[in-house]
């Protein structure tokens, strides 16, 4: 592996993960990358480092470029697995670089390392270090997406190095979104940054737009964004910004996801007039079904819809356990701005629409109250009725929508 240059004298070093699947239960079906940055000046710098069993790759992206003995200072802007456990490798090469990190992420670090032979620094949003022509400035993103995260904006090369924020799981031949828009996909790209933003920083909507709005208001010019997954922003670095801002206030289709699973397909019937009266009333309907269908796809679809309907059979006057574990992952990301409904079949006694709607109620999302349950087989009249909940469910979603347009 050797170092890409992404400006004067500030390499890639990263390594490119094209078999991995499960990213701590989020499945990423194109794989990712693990970026981080070497920076060589007066003092040479390293911007993060890579998961623990890409170490060796990433030494030797560096090795391409310099001796890493010569490592001066290590930056460490998140101190996630898959960006700081390879640390301790690059500080038996550079014995006596010096760590810049925040408070949050050397209380980290010392669980997993000895630090007590480190120079370890902490700074803090406005902190400065000059290291040659470049200097980097330091702003803490607290929550974006753990506490300890922090971006590092290199000056003198406009360039913003983001940590997570910005990130997609893409493993690629290409560094540049918009070497990946010629031989890819514009639109493939703006998928993979939907669905991080959907499976990752979906809880942080209000955290996203009051920081990139200091972020605005610090007045800096950036012109390129390098964030440690996925493709680096080059073409269009706005773009990218303003796709988290709108997403962060809420921004969706006009669309309804039906998310459902089946035990004796009752449950799975339903889902076809239910989808037939949405699009009867003019709105796009996209249906997946949760064991056919990997978890962070189904949470994706749901983002991206201003409506969902979740179906479920009931099992012991309970919740399918496939659904009740989508709820669950649902729940953690707590979802805004979406106006939900249920359904579902039952055979003995019912239960699991009720706890969908107690789960909507627990989340404060927007309901269209009652849904459709059936015992058994759905009748010619209740498969009419879920036709017409569909319908109305339509002309509430297209109506809650109005808010955002």
């Amino acid at each position: 592996m050797k170092g890409i240059e992404i400006k004067p004298d500030i390499y890639w070093v990263g390594a490119i993960d094209w078999p991995v699947r499960d990213f701590h239960g989020y499945v990423i079906p194109k794989g990712t990358t693990y970026n981080n940055y070497l920076i060589v000046d007066d003092e040479i710098t390293l911007i993060d480092t890579v998961k623990y069993n890409f170490a060796e790759v990433s030494i030797q992206c560096v090795s391409s470029v310099i001796d890493p003995s010569k490592i001066k200072n290590i930056v460490i802007n998140h101190v996630e697995n898959d960006h700081a456990s390879s640390l301790d490798r690059f500080m038996a090469l550079a014995p006596d670089a010096h760590i810049y990190i925040t408070e949050r992420g050397r209380q980290v670090i010392e669980r997993f390392f000895d630090i007590s032979r480190w120079d370890v620094n902490v700074v803090k949003t406005g902190d400065e270090l000059k290291i040659g022509k470049h200097t980097l400035r330091f702003i803490e993103t607290p929550m974006l997406h753990w506490p300890d995260s922090m971006m590092t904006y290199v000056k003198q090369a406009r360039l913003l190095i983001s940590q997570d924020v910005f990130g997609q799981h893409l493993a690629t031949s290409v560094r540049f979104d918009d070497e990946f828009a010629t031989c890819g996909s514009r639109a493939h790209l703006d998928e993979a940054v939907i669905d991080y933003y959907a499976n990752i920083l979906m809880p942080f909507g209000p955290l996203i737009k009051s920081k990139i709005k200091a972020i605005q208001d610090m007045g800096i010019e950036i012109d390129m964004i390098a964030p440690d997954h996925g493709l680096i922003w080059r073409g269009e670095p706005g773009r990218v910004m303003d796709m988290y801002m709108a997403m962060a206030k809420g921004k969706a289709d006009l669309s309804v996801s039906i998310i459902y699973d089946t035990m004796w397909k009752s449950t799975e019937i339903m889902t076809g007039p239910l989808m037939q009266g949405i699009k009867d009333e003019g709105v796009d309907c996209k249906v997946v079904k949760l064991r056919n269908s990997p978890m962070s796809e189904a949470i994706t679809e749901f983002w991206k819809s201003r409506g969902c309907l979740v179906g479920s059979p009931t099992l012991n006057n309970e919740v399918f356990p496939s659904v009740a574990q989508f709820m669950t992952y649902l729940r953690g990301l707590r979802p805004k701005d979406r106006i939900v409904g249920a359904f579902g079949s039952y055979g003995w006694g019912g239960g699991a629409v009720k706890w969908l709607y107690g789960q909507f109620s627990e989340m404060k999302l927007e309901v269209v109250e009652d849904g459709v349950e059936v015992k058994y087989k759905p009748s010619s009249e209740e498969m009419q009725n879920c036709y017409e909940y569909g319908r109305q469910f339509a002309k509430q979603v297209r109506e809650y929508h109005k808010q955002y347009e």
